[in-house]
């Protein structure tokens, strides 16, 4: 129960900070802010965070609670493709409403300089176990290829993902990263259909 208790506190923390980023810039946030929005204690907060900038690699937490909602909705008959397109929306509607680029590519670049965690790789998230779980079931019912592995494939989907967020990111925004996914991600995985 205590775990729980503790993903929950670590959770309101992590969509307080990410809510006043967003709302109130960055640098406009205090650690105060985010402890007052969470309704948690200045312990709590250091007991998961050295401080704000510690915050920039949990947009992967967020993300991956996005993905929990998501699951639950999911129909489990829908077709992989369709499964995965469908992630790929609403996680980049989420980001194109709530995500400021500033911040997005504050994470991107912490990821690509870090020495310690690189959070959008760790294979234990959310996101990989959703990924692993309905591309395995597409191969199961012989709607993705067999001829290459369940983590190929989904290797190569959250690399096409970062890179559409990066590139969405080097363009400061210039488009609508939900509607341009939507095009450019049915080519990938088109790739990956059994014809």
């Amino acid at each position: 129960m205590a775990r729980k208790s503790g993903r929950n506190t670590k959770g309101k923390i992590v969509a307080a900070a990410w809510k006043l980023f967003y709302e109130q810039g960055y640098e406009d946030t205090t650690v105060e802010d985010i402890i007052f929005e969470s309704g948690t204690s200045k312990g709590s907060f250091y007991h998961y965070f050295e401080g704000k900038d510690a915050l920039l690699g949990s947009l992967s937490v967020l993300f991956d609670e996005k993905y929990d909602e998501l699951r639950g909705t999911m129909d489990p008959d829908m077709n992989a493709v369709d499964a995965l397109l469908y992630l790929n929306r609403e996680l980049f509607a989420m980001i194109d409403s709530s995500v400021s680029l500033e911040l997005l590519a504050r994470l991107l670049s912490s990821q690509l300089v870090t020495r310690g965690e690189r959070h959008l790789l760790d294979r234990s998230r959310t996101y990989f176990k959703l990924l692993h779980q309905i591309v395995g079931r597409g191969q199961a019912r012989g709607e993705l290829r067999g001829d290459v592995t369940a983590n190929e494939i989904v290797s190569a989907y959250a690399m096409f993902e970062r890179a559409l967020m990066y590139d969405w990111c080097l363009t400061n925004g210039a488009y609508s990263l939900t509607k341009y996914a939507a095009d450019m991600l049915p080519i990938l995985l088109e790739g990956y259909r059994v014809k």
